[in-house]
């Protein structure tokens, strides 16, 4: 659970300003998936929509930008969130103008919050699918934070969000 020892990147009970964070789907190359996020009336964030292979689509994503963060004391991000039984990428960057991500997926239980701890050297750097030759992430400072459903396959899709932090 969350301890006094952590860094929060976003609390959507405690900031429900959703204007931090941008919908970014495969519509930018073609694509026909639809991804949106919103405040439930128990304020959690709601990620929802609909991934579409169509015209070679096949990802939604939400990202949050954040001011450098120091990550350096922490070893692991956390996730509270309520699922639907379908697999997410959790996408970290150093810095937003680095063209890459680092990755990890995790698996959700549908209906059932649940506390997803994922280790930071264990995000791996990817680019358009596709996993470079590179160091993993080195868990030093953050500037961009986002998830990602892209399960090759046209399915519908929700994530509930409670808080995302740093341990």
């Amino acid at each position: 659970m969350f301890q006094s020892s952590s860094l929060t990147l976003f609390d959507f009970d405690t900031d429900s300003n959703l204007y931090e964070w941008n919908i970014l789907d495969d519509v930018v190359m073609g694509g026909r998936s639809d991804g949106n996020l919103a405040l439930s009336e128990e304020g959690h964030g709601v990620y929802s929509g609909y991934v579409s292979l169509e015209n070679n689509g096949g990802f939604s994503s939400v990202r949050l930008n954040v001011d450098a963060m120091d990550a350096s004391n922490h070893t692991s991000i956390v996730l509270r969130v309520k699922g639907d039984g379908k697999p997410y990428q959790v996408r970290l960057k150093s810095s937003r103008k680095q063209y890459f991500s680092y990755v990890n997926t995790f698996e959700t239980e549908a209906d059932v919050w649940t506390d997803v701890e994922l280790t930071l050297a264990d995000f791996y750097p990817t680019f358009r699918g596709r996993t470079l030759d590179m160091a993993n992430y080195d868990g030093m400072v953050i500037e961009e934070m986002g998830l990602l459903i892209g399960n090759k396959k046209n399915e519908s899709f929700k994530l509930e969000i409670d808080k995302i932090y740093l341990k």
